[in-house]
């Protein structure tokens, strides 16, 4: 006999600021159509995962699909097509890649598929991200070199262009944006200069926290793999591993005898062009639900050309930094001209304590990021300002309660 238990009903408390949402309606098919509006909540404003429009959070409710359902591979080959313009490429012989996994995937796939045992890669970093990656590849077996920039500041090209003059690399990785100090590298300076010393080096762009909010022009310059992750700037819950291949990276893991099972670009390479191709396909199961969010993000984000997405990030970053120096506070970035546009690292105040910063802010509605570089440990704080918050108005309503809460702080 099946039993019926009463269920208690959950009032979910509201926080300030209240917040609207539109309700907005998204096709998944072409007769059914899921309405979503999302509840006023305390706002997530760390460098991801980030906050959602109504439409994207709608499209996760989609109901199931099969994975080669004429529905889903729709949904998918308008996914592959479009990250193509996100990536600014119209080569037909590179390629994008959706697995279902974290931007940590992305250092995986690079280990298990560009680089073999022995190879030599040069690392730039400038945070934690960066030597993260320089470790991932350590398991893979490359022999790993590491240019460290001051902390708040990026590699100098000098120093990178006598490393490549002295030493043969299969590989080189820049972190556009490293999350941990929110340093934003010059990615078109160190390719031209990868592409004049040593044009035969592998050119790797971790774009985590930078793709859909900094300018990326992957066939312009030369990148030969780029990597990101779908709960940044491209706006979708986590869960996606997101990233392009040059032609002649696809050639190199097509090439390369595997090494690992999931990660294989020569598993998903025929995969992914037969997504795009319009045909289903199957390797491993894709995330469907996430997949058909991304397709809905898209959709927003090149509603309007990207680089006025990026003026826009831009303007709403200098403006908060800004702000933030009128309340006495310093950025981590040694400048603005490095200081990336999807998040800003602070120094918290002299004479205020870190965690009771954080905690007035939570009391008034926001989540915001405590720091993560190890010779910053509790010295500085993080704020995420990308794609829907951006637009939403969310980082001046924050900046109004960090001004409140400095000086209740104060008093």
């Amino acid at each position: 006999m099946l039993r019926l238990f009463p269920v208690k009903r959950v009032v979910q408390k509201s926080f300030k600021p209240t917040t609207r949402f539109s309700i907005r309606a998204i096709t998944t098919s072409a007769t059914m159509s899921v309405p979503y509006k999302q509840a006023a909540h305390k706002l997530t404003m760390i460098p991801g995962p980030i906050e959602f429009s109504d439409a994207v959070l709608g499209a996760m409710a989609t109901p199931s699909q099969a994975h080669t359902s004429p529905e889903f591979v729709a949904t998918f080959q308008s996914v592959l097509k479009n990250l193509r313009k996100v990536f600014k490429s119209t080569d037909p012989k590179a390629q994008p890649y959706v697995l279902a996994g974290s931007g940590t995937l992305g250092w995986d796939i690079v280990g298990a598929n560009l680089i073999s045992p022995g190879d030599k890669v040069l690392v730039l970093a400038t945070g934690f991200f960066s030597d993260s990656f320089a470790e991932a590849l350590k398991i893979y077996g490359a022999e790993v070199d590491v240019i460290t920039a001051p902390v708040g500041d990026v590699v100098p090209l000098e120093e990178i262009s006598k490393k490549l003059e002295s030493t043969k690399y299969t590989a080189i990785t820049i972190t556009h944006v490293d999350t941990s100090t929110s340093v934003v590298s010059d990615v078109k300076a160190v390719s031209e200069l990868v592409k004049k010393v040593a044009p035969e080096t592998l050119i790797v762009v971790d774009g985590v926290c930078s793709i859909g909010v900094e300018d990326l022009e992957f066939d312009a310059w030369g990148i030969d793999y780029a990597l990101t992750a779908s709960q940044k700037a491209i706006g979708v819950p986590a869960g996606l591993s997101i990233s392009f291949a040059s032609e002649r990276a696809v050639a190199k893991a097509l090439d390369r005898k595997e090494s690992v099972f999931f990660a294989s670009l020569k598993r998903w390479t025929p995969i992914m062009k037969a997504y795009e191709s319009g045909s289903g396909a199957y390797f491993a199961t894709p995330a469907v639900q996430t997949i058909t969010a991304l397709k809905v993000s898209l959709d927003e984000i090149l509603s309007e050309s990207l680089d006025e997405r990026f003026a826009k990030h831009e303007q709403v970053s200098t403006k908060f930094k800004t702000d933030l120096e009128k309340f006495g506070l310093k950025i981590v970035p040694v400048n603005h001209k490095v200081a990336a546009h999807g998040l800003t690292a602070v120094y918290f105040p002299e004479g205020i304590n870190g965690p009771d910063l954080l905690a007035k802010l939570a009391a008034k509605g926001y989540t915001v990021a405590g720091g993560i570089h190890k010779a910053l440990v509790g010295k500085y704080f993080r704020v995420g300002h990308m794609g829907y918050s951006v637009y939403a108005g969310h980082v001046d309503t924050l900046t109004k309660a960090l001004e409140e809460s400095l000086t209740e702080l104060k008093k």
